[in-house]
């Protein structure tokens, strides 16, 4: 008979770790479902009270560092190519605003569109081996992102970005999905995915801060090529620093990868966002824009038919109900927020007020401090106050970031609306998130946490896409003669509407939180 220790369930002092993990064969050994085993590891396991994993204090931050620092890199991810959008765009000759956006849009396509299946992939292969593939592969395509530096064209630049997402899509949901098996539902979990999610402004700061140090003092190359030898080296690490789970199934008891569910959900989700993203560039009128939003809401239709009657699903309709809906509609809406924001801020500052990429990122570092003390904040909460009010907070700081912007003039101090809207944005992305993603990990069983973080991921990811297609199709409708600042402030005005439809889909969610009985968490 087999018997395999679960390093991510600690049982009495003195249990096996990682370090001394051994297990016993026996060619009859019966065969079980994964899901079984899965149940059995955990029902057999005693969790000790302060929920702390198997291992030494020291040991434990050295993991947590080596996980958080995949949100962090992914985030940077980002702000190495707004930073330096235009001296990218120069540097190819490109100086069209539909054709820049895509330097971040192609990277965002698919870190949203394929977090689903990086998840899946992590509960049948194993966390631990999908993240450090994650690792690699975002590695590789940031050298080779680099390298597009002596292309003629950015077309190559595009693609590398894509492919770089690939990377963040596989780091992301297995990281979170680590976390949730090691965790037990307590304060230690309610802090530790606190500080995952606070990792996130601060990596945006430092992709941009050195993305524009390296593009002043040397070229756009750098940042990625640095990006890329940081990546390798933590695929390195990952290998020592993150445990050994209890074995993968062999392929024979392996569960069956949902291959029409993928097809037909990726196939919905990248044709829907990019005729959103398209539409307003070259306008909604152009038939290839409206043939790719039906083909992409078919295929998204055709995803929820398949989704239902698959055996193992991507997403686990059944787990889903409308309290669930809520938190993840709320998410989505002041995400989507928050990608305006992010996007015409920068515009704001650099083209309007006239600031060095350099200045313009120093000018954006509060929202470090800002997402550090929400996400202590939103810890010490969690357990005390519901995720629907911890969301209505949320909604509340994505909603008031963005009437500070828009009530802004162009010659108005740092000091006033600038730097206050720095300091409350973060509070909504790093009390939105970890709230969301702890009450999907507490919704589902232990061996589809992959799951329950890439639904969260999904819905972040793509929701900041999404609404940068919704604000562009609004602003695209103003008179040509419109100047920058206008066309801001008409974007953060779309950005208040769905901060402010957050709000409500927040309070609606808190009602039915009171009158819906409190079911024990898996």
């Amino acid at each position: 008979m087999r018997t395999v220790t679960n390093i991510y369930r600690p049982q009495l002092p003195g249990t096996m770790t990682s370090e001394n993990f051994s297990e016993t064969s026996d060619h009859n050994d019966s065969i079980k479902p994964v899901s079984d085993t899965a149940k059995e590891e955990t029902e057999s396991t005693p969790v000790p009270s302060d929920g702390r994993p198997p291992f030494s204090l020291a040991r434990e931050a050295i993991f947590v560092a080596t996980l958080v620092f995949a949100q962090l890199l992914t985030q940077a991810g980002i702000g190495q190519s707004l930073a330096p959008l235009h001296i990218i765009g120069n540097h190819f000759n490109v100086t069209n605003e539909g054709e820049l956006s895509w330097y971040l849009a192609s990277y965002a396509l698919t870190t949203g569109t394929l977090i689903l299946m990086a998840g899946r992939l992590g509960d049948m292969f194993g966390n631990k081996n999908v993240f450090i593939a994650g690792y690699m592969w975002f590695g590789v395509w940031s050298i080779i992102a680099g390298a597009s530096y002596w292309t003629s064209t950015d077309k190559f630049f595009v693609v590398c970005r894509a492919m770089q997402g690939i990377g963040a899509s596989f780091l992301l949901p297995n990281a979170l999905a680590i976390l949730g098996r090691t965790y037990p539902q307590g304060m230690r979990k309610n802090m530790v995915f606190s500080l995952f999610g606070s990792f996130a402004p601060t990596g945006y700061i430092l992709g941009t801060v050195f993305s524009s140090i390296l593009s002043r003092f040397a070229t756009w190359a750098w940042a990625y090529f640095i990006m890329g030898f940081v990546s390798l080296a933590m695929a390195g690490a990952s290998i020592w620093t993150i445990p050994w789970p209890e074995k993968t199934p062999a392929p024979g008891r392996r569960e069956s990868f949902d291959w029409y569910g993928c097809l037909t959900g990726v196939t919905g989700l990248v044709l829907f966002n990019i005729a959103w993203n398209q539409g307003p560039n070259v306008g909604w009128d152009t038939p290839y824009v409206y043939v790719l939003l039906i083909l992409g809401t078919l295929s998204l239709i055709a995803f929820v038919f398949v989704e239902k009657r698959a055996k193992h699903p991507l997403l686990p309709v059944s787990a889903l109900n409308l309290h669930i809906g809520l938190i993840l509609g709320a998410v989505f809406a002041g995400w989507s927020s928050f990608g305006i924001w992010l996007y015409y801020i920068w515009q704001y500052l650099e083209n309007v007020r006239g600031l060095s990429p350099v200045l313009v990122a120093a000018q954006n570092s509060p929202s470090s401090v800002g997402g550090f003390l929400a996400s202590v904040s939103v810890g010490l909460m969690m357990g005390k106050v519901g995720v629907p009010y911890i969301m209505l907070m949320a909604m509340c700081a994505f909603c008031l970031a963005s009437i500070l912007v828009a009530t802004m003039t162009v010659g108005q101090t740092y000091w006033g609306e600038t730097f206050i809207s720095t300091l409350v944005v973060p509070w909504g992305l790093d009390m939105s998130f970890p709230a969301a993603t702890i009450m999907l990990s507490m919704s589902v069983p232990k061996e589809h946490q992959g799951i329950a973080a890439s639904m969260v991921l999904t819905t972040t990811n793509y929701a900041i896409s999404i609404g940068l297609g919704i604000a562009g199709t609004v602003v695209s409708q103003l008179d040509q003669s419109s100047d920058l600042a206008t066309t801001c402030k008409h974007a953060w005005y779309v950005s208040i509407g769905l901060s402010g439809l957050g709000i409500l889909i927040a309070l609606v969610a808190a009602w039915h939180d009171r009158k819906t009985p409190k079911a024990a968490p898996h």
